[in-house]
């Protein structure tokens, strides 16, 4: 029988507890969500939805086309030079999604020959990436600057190194200044992917590679998404003049991808915006980490110190974790559950969102939850 397989795959998961199911949320929704990567809560800001609303009125509900044939628009470029400017790098180029920036900046950028650094706690769109690349991949340990180094002395010819600068499991960030300069001691390239850092880290905001002094470097190569602090959805690009342009010439998931619909661009230009004026939000949603971190420590959970806006409490099970998630959301608060094969450790976790938008009383009303549902 056709597709036959599946039946034996999905009784292997049922017997595993890694069963996954969608669950359409209304919207007006009454849990507090600690779930989602709104990190600067301008999802549902009235200037971020009215830049959305507008943009769609003017151009229209999609791009009609691809990039090179009539899906840039003139708000497509106004976003590209935006973002470029406020991350500090020389140009930007605009994706449907974040994973879509992620396959087109590996594979454009590790041809034959070359060999692809790849720091083993990466997202999945990135070992993606890594696999559909021309290139050699060698997965080094986690954040380790010395095993990078060593993968380098490895092989002569065109390399690079990809990481994510905060990991999205556990909220951990990357040694990214180590990284660099076992780059430049070996003539390689570096790209990161600053999902999680974006609106967070920096000044104001600005990323991870703007805090560790490396914005606007010609051998640095940014990835981004405008799905998470910036509350609307696409990806990006950022880097050297010359490397966007052959992007333009050679990125499969931008040449042969519908451009980014006129209300994500709309809504992540007002959103960088907003972001410029109030830069102090970037500092909340850090502050907020450390205030979830330390009391869900001090109320004796295992959770791991954030470095961004991600905070992470260890389960004992995958079974353990899901029931955990369950039992938050039946008292009201909705949080991330992460279990394998979404985590390379193969450790069950609830993943915390860290919003700026939190009340005092929102972070006490979440701790209080979360402990007293704990399996």
């Amino acid at each position: 029988m056709a597709f036959g397989w599946i039946d034996e795959q999905a009784e292997l998961r049922r017997r595993a507890g890694l069963v996954r199911t969608l669950r359409p949320r209304p919207a007006d929704s009454p849990l507090l969500d600690l779930a989602s990567n709104d990190y600067l809560g301008l999802a549902r800001d009235r200037e971020v939805v009215e830049g959305a609303a507008r943009s769609a009125k003017l151009w229209g509900g999609g791009a009609t086309g691809s990039r090179l044939v009539t899906g840039t628009t003139e708000l497509h470029t106004a976003l590209e030079r935006e973002l470029a400017d406020f991350c500090g790098f020389e140009a930007a180029l605009v994706f449907s999604s974040g994973y879509a920036a992620n396959l087109a900046a590996v594979t454009a950028l590790a041809p034959h020959g070359s060999l692809i650094v790849s720091d083993a706690g990466n997202h999945a769109s990135l070992i993606d990436a890594c696999r559909l690349a021309r290139g050699t991949t060698q997965v080094v340990p986690h954040s380790d600057a010395e095993a990078v180094r060593k993968a380098l002395h490895t092989h002569a010819g065109t390399a690079v190194v990809v990481s994510d600068t905060v990991f999205s499991v556990d909220g951990d960030a990357a040694p990214l200044a180590e990284y660099a300069e076992a780059c430049r001691e070996h003539g390689a390239g570096l790209l990161v992917d600053d999902a999680h850092g974006l609106g967070v880290l920096g000044d104001g905001g600005r990323g991870a590679p703007h805090a560790a002094g490396l914005a606007g470097a010609d051998d640095v190569v940014v990835t981004v998404t405008l799905s998470k602090s910036l509350g609307s959805q696409g990806g990006a690009v950022l880097g050297p003049a010359r490397v966007i342009e052959h992007l333009v010439n050679t990125a499969r998931t931008f040449i042969f991808d519908t451009g980014l619909a006129p209300a994500s661009a709309g809504a992540a230009l007002a959103a960088l915006g907003l972001l410029r004026r109030e830069p102090e939000r970037a500092a909340r949603a850090r502050e907020v980490a450390r205030e979830l971190h330390a009391r869900l420590t001090a109320a004796g959970l295992e959770a791991v110190r954030p470095d961004a806006a991600v905070v992470s409490v260890r389960a004992p099970s995958p079974e353990g974790a899901v029931r955990w998630a369950a039992e938050c959301r039946a008292a009201g608060l909705a949080v991330g559950c992460f279990r394998p094969p979404s985590v390379p450790d193969g450790i069950s976790r609830l993943r915390l969102t860290a919003r700026a938008d939190l009340s005092e009383g929102q972070i006490e009303r979440a701790v209080q939850v979360i402990g007293e549902t704990r399996p």
